[in-house]
């Protein structure tokens, strides 16, 4: 049993976890730029159906769909240093365990932003794709400077809800011996057995994180839809 709950413990508290923000930040913006990436790579065959890569990206779609995040986290802290060292006799057991969170949430992240960036291209109208090989554009040229930037505006939204999710998600990272909030949530509740005070003030950070998130994404959607706003107020 924990100790008499203790409402000044919270305000206590909170300074001491938020100095770890830092660490989960820095898991969040590693995981998603390179799930960014992933998730790019990952539409691109699944759109222009290219053999064996398709049915690659969709058992991979489909296992991170269907997998615990936690699960997929121990499965490369302790299967990415296995592989490695049997098949390439390269040895990363030593790498900090952060690495190995940032390898886990791009990952997962790459599987989301795969399904999202499939369905943002494939609302992108086909006759801009036309107009752009009439003037000479390679299809490298269409995608990258015609149709992605769109796909971009359209699976905002979206996006900015798996950023949020996958910002929960790092809490889990403690779970491997990163340091982040959580980890240093551990250590005070070890320290101290008020565990309800530890946790009160950690839902109290993320709560005001994801709320300035929200708030900025809010915004941003607004911009990119700039000109969206314009067109259909000229049509009327």
């Amino acid at each position: 049993m924990g100790k008499a709950f203790d409402l000044m413990l919270i305000i206590e508290f909170i300074p001491t976890l938020i100095q770890y923000l830092g660490i989960t930040l820095q898991i969040l913006a590693a995981s998603i730029i390179l799930g960014f990436v992933l998730g790019i790579a990952a539409a691109i065959p699944r759109l222009y159906k290219i053999p064996i890569l398709n049915q690659l990206v969709i058992l991979y779609v489909s296992f991170i769909r269907g997998t615990p995040i936690l699960i997929q986290l121990f499965l490369v802290f302790y299967g990415l240093p296995a592989i490695l060292l049997l098949l390439f006799s390269i040895d990363i057991t030593r790498m900090e365990a952060i690495y190995f969170v940032i390898i886990t949430y791009a990952i997962s992240n790459g599987a989301g932003f795969s399904e999202i960036f499939r369905a943002a291209i494939r609302a992108v109208d086909y006759g801009q794709t036309e107009a752009a090989f009439s003037v000479g554009m390679t299809s490298r040229q269409n995608f990258f400077r015609i149709v992605l930037p769109q796909a971009v505006r359209i699976a905002f939204p979206n996006m900015a809800n798996s950023v949020i999710g996958s910002l929960k998600d790092t809490s889990l990272a403690f779970t491997i011996g990163v340091m982040d909030m959580m980890g240093r949530g551990d250590t005070l509740i070890a320290a101290t057995a008020h565990a309800l005070e530890v946790y009160l003030s950690l839902s109290i950070i993320y709560y005001i994180i994801v709320v300035m998130f929200e708030k900025i994404f809010s915004k941003l959607e607004k911009y990119f839809n700039r000109y969206q706003k314009a067109d259909v107020t000229a049509v009327a």
